[in-house]
């Protein structure tokens, strides 16, 4: 699956999303895109999926529409030790995710 780590998430985290071709938004050339902008992109670039951090992305965009989905973590903090617990569940959910999909990943 092709995945977009927005510019939110530790670049580091792409290591964790092995058997993945998981990308940074610096790497795929979207540094700088909010939003919007950055879905658009990343959709006619071909990612499936994005993950990100930024909890306000379901509810300004209308996701229905998009042929991506997006992956939102829910760590105490954005730092790589905060985020990499939340990993294991991230790559059930993508598993059977579906384009225009929210995702939400947090330790219970």
């Amino acid at each position: 699956m092709q995945i977009l780590l927005d510019e939110c998430v530790d670049q580091r985290l792409r290591f964790h999303f092995q058997g993945h071709d998981c990308h940074t938004a610096g790497y795929a050339g979207l540094a700088g895109l909010k939003n919007g902008a950055l879905l658009l992109a990343a959709e006619v670039a071909g990612y499936e999926a994005i993950i990100t951090t930024d909890q306000e992305i379901p509810h300004q965009q209308d996701l229905r529409v998009r042929r991506i989905a997006v992956v939102v973590l829910y760590g105490p903090t954005n730092r790589l030790a905060d985020l990499t617990p939340l990993v294991p569940a991230a790559l059930r959910a993508l598993a059977s995710s579906v384009a225009g999909q929210v995702i939400t990943v947090r330790l219970d």
